[in-house]
């Protein structure tokens, strides 16, 4: 009779980066739409005669419709298992590109992204409870931190690659090249993850304390307004302020998401091996108000927008990763997906009220008023964040 044999460690290891790798790209994809429509914000506006103000109320549309959607969407999680979430968002996901790739106006385009609002809200409870059913206790902040950096590779893509061949075949043809790439990765996921437990109803388990989860969800409110204020007009504000070629300036994109993968994964390494790994979120959010004041100084020194937006990748964006951190590290299995999307819900409300205002204040004001705007809102989420230091410090 031959015998099994057993599962190595090697195996395990593998097993792990293989998930790593899908979860990371499955976050990259989910907002993809985000990245693409900031990096090619100058395109847009040039070619298809979308104004500013439109480019910022897709941003508006998308995550108005994942703030609303997420509690449900974490109940979905809870319910259906990661795997059938995941594949459910990524084709969305195509489809929500697809039509952003054939959109014909400021109508259709906004209808678009706000499809899109449905993948983004499912992202993070998806994959935050496949890495809890995955991955063993010891890797999981890694994990997580590799996983959350996908949003920036994302942004990576967004600003390099699919900006560069938005140049030879178009803008459209390379959102239809996202949409393509998002259906394989759904194809993929439905090979590589582990079926689902049969959908159980019943109560929800209790999660973390609604205090906690409020505090989190108010500092993601305010992180994101920052961030999706930074990500959708930076490639607009190096064209139209700093005289940057299209191209150059979705560039200012792609380093804002290639540091802000080593901030996510690097802080998460950190995060995971505290007791309270939400004590680093104030220290983040102060830098990232650094971070913007670079950005505003950068009309006199150009150079300093490409540091301003590396500290914007390294702080600010790694700040959302250590939420997610906290989240797992405290989260019933069984119920966190709900935790983690009311968390998230925080954080697309901030996505969708951060661009319009900006976008305001630049038509008004211009960008020296403007990046004031997120500045401040970073400094707030800094102040919110102030009670976890204090009790990292009273636990000691």
């Amino acid at each position: 009779m031959r015998r099994e044999r057993p599962a190595r460690p090697e195996d395990d290891r593998a097993r792990d980066r293989r998930i790593t790798v899908l979860l990371t790209t499955v976050m990259g994809v989910s907002m993809l739409q985000l990245f693409l429509v900031g990096a090619l914000g100058p395109r847009l506006v040039g070619e298809a005669g979308i104004s500013r103000t439109v480019i910022g109320l897709t941003t508006t549309a998308g995550f108005g419709v994942a703030a609303l959607l997420s509690p449900t969407a974490g109940r979905w999680v809870d319910r259906l298992g990661a795997r059938r979430c995941l594949v459910a968002l990524l084709l969305l996901a195509a489809a929500a590109l697809a039509l952003i790739g054939s959109a014909s106006g400021a109508p259709m385009l906004l209808a678009a992204v706000a499809l899109g609002g449905l993948p983004q809200a499912l992202a993070n409870p998806a994959t935050n409870k496949a890495v809890l059913a995955v991955v063993e206790p010891r890797r999981r902040g890694a994990v997580t931190g590799w996983k959350q950096s996908g949003v920036q590779l994302g942004a990576f893509a967004a600003g390099f690659p699919l900006a560069a061949l938005a140049a030879w075949i178009g803008w459209r043809g390379a959102v239809w090249t996202a949409a393509v790439t998002a259906a394989l990765v759904a194809c993929w996921a439905a090979r590589a993850l582990p079926p689902d437990p049969v959908p159980a109803g019943g109560a929800t388990p209790a999660g973390a304390p609604r205090a906690r989860v409020g505090r989190l969800a108010l500092f993601s409110f305010l992180l994101g307004c920052g961030i999706a204020a930074v990500n959708t007009y930076l490639a607009l504000f190096g064209a139209e302020r700093l005289g940057l070629g299209p191209v150059v300036a979705a560039w200012l994109v792609a380093v804002l998401g290639i540091i802000g993968v080593a901030g996510r994964v690097g802080w998460s390494r950190r995060a995971g091996r505290l007791d309270r790994a939400e004590a680093l979120l104030a220290p983040l959010a102060a830098g990232a108000c650094g971070a913007v004041l670079l950005l505003d100084a950068a009309p006199f020194a150009s150079v300093l927008a490409w540091v301003g937006a590396a500290a914007v990748g390294a702080f600010a964006v790694a700040g959302n990763a250590v939420t997610m951190v906290a989240v797992i590290r405290r989260a019933d299995p069984r119920g966190a997906g709900r935790d983690s999307a009311l968390v998230s819900a925080g954080f697309f409300a901030g996505f969708a009220a951060g661009p319009p205002l900006f976008g305001l204040l630049v038509e008004t004001r211009g960008y020296g008023l403007a990046w004031a705007l997120p500045a401040v809102e970073f400094a707030a989420a800094a102040l919110v964040a102030v009670p976890f230091v204090l009790r990292a410090r009273a636990s000691r």
